[in-house]
């Protein structure tokens, strides 16, 4: 009899927590849940662009610092023993700084995402997954942070020869299939990492906000999260 009602008791604890769970979405008026989900969204917002735009912010965090792009990041130790790791250094604070700088200039398309953001959106990220937030962001603002960043780039990697250079050797040897086609333009690729640094530092916020809606510091924050 016990082998019997230990599985069934597991799965009544199931219904109940779905029950639960359901219940404290339904108690969230529509106005609610949306001012709660782009107050988490600028909240995202805010950390990211705050955490990255600025000197250092890309230079000085591991999990966004930007390497040496293809084939000469497998090649870094050999650029050193030949003598040209200045060169190499200097790319690469170039890279980064370049990244500071164009996220630095993301807040208003990401504002102006949040407020399009239609009660449908905010109803899929809150039933969405642990990174609906951030996705919501890529999805809809990728194409504009792609045409803001690219510029602010370029100009910061033109005072640089080696960036011509790379651009050279790079689209050849993405012709001969020896590294990803995306990584033949060095403005693409760092205006890429620019943006996959902005994203994963909105994750890593919205990530918090899941695990601990009541440090979230807001009330709303704490209401609207906290029924999931």
């Amino acid at each position: 009899m016990r082998r019997l009602l230990a599985p069934l008791f597991a799965l009544f604890l199931l219904l109940t927590a779905g029950l639960v769970h359901a219940a404290g979405l339904d108690a969230i008026s529509t106005g609610d849940a949306s001012a709660g989900v782009k107050e988490a969204l600028a909240k995202g917002a805010d950390y990211a662009v705050a955490s990255l735009g600025k000197e250092g912010g890309f230079l000085g965090n591991s999990k966004v610092k930007i390497p040496l792009p293809g084939y000469l990041q497998k090649a870094e130790s050999g650029l050193r023993m030949f003598g040209l790791g200045k060169q190499a250094d200097q790319l690469i604070e170039t890279m980064n700084h370049a990244a500071e700088q164009a996220v630095a200039e993301a807040k208003p398309i990401l504002t102006d995402s949040i407020k399009k953001m239609s009660v449908q959106d905010a109803k899929g990220i809150l039933t969405g997954g642990e990174d609906s937030v951030t996705q919501y962001f890529k999805r809809t603002s990728t194409e504009q942070l792609t045409a803001k960043f690219m510029p602010i780039v370029k100009a910061s990697t033109k005072k640089l020869q080696l960036a011509e250079q790379y651009n050279s050797f790079a689209g050849k040897a993405a012709s001969s299939g020896l590294i990803d086609q995306k990584d033949a333009d060095l403005d693409g690729y760092v205006t890429q990492k620019a943006m996959d640094g902005l994203f994963l530092m909105i994750a890593e916020e919205e990530k918090k906000l899941r695990a601990n809606p009541v440090g979230a510091g807001s009330d709303l924050l704490k209401k609207v999260f906290g029924a999931l």
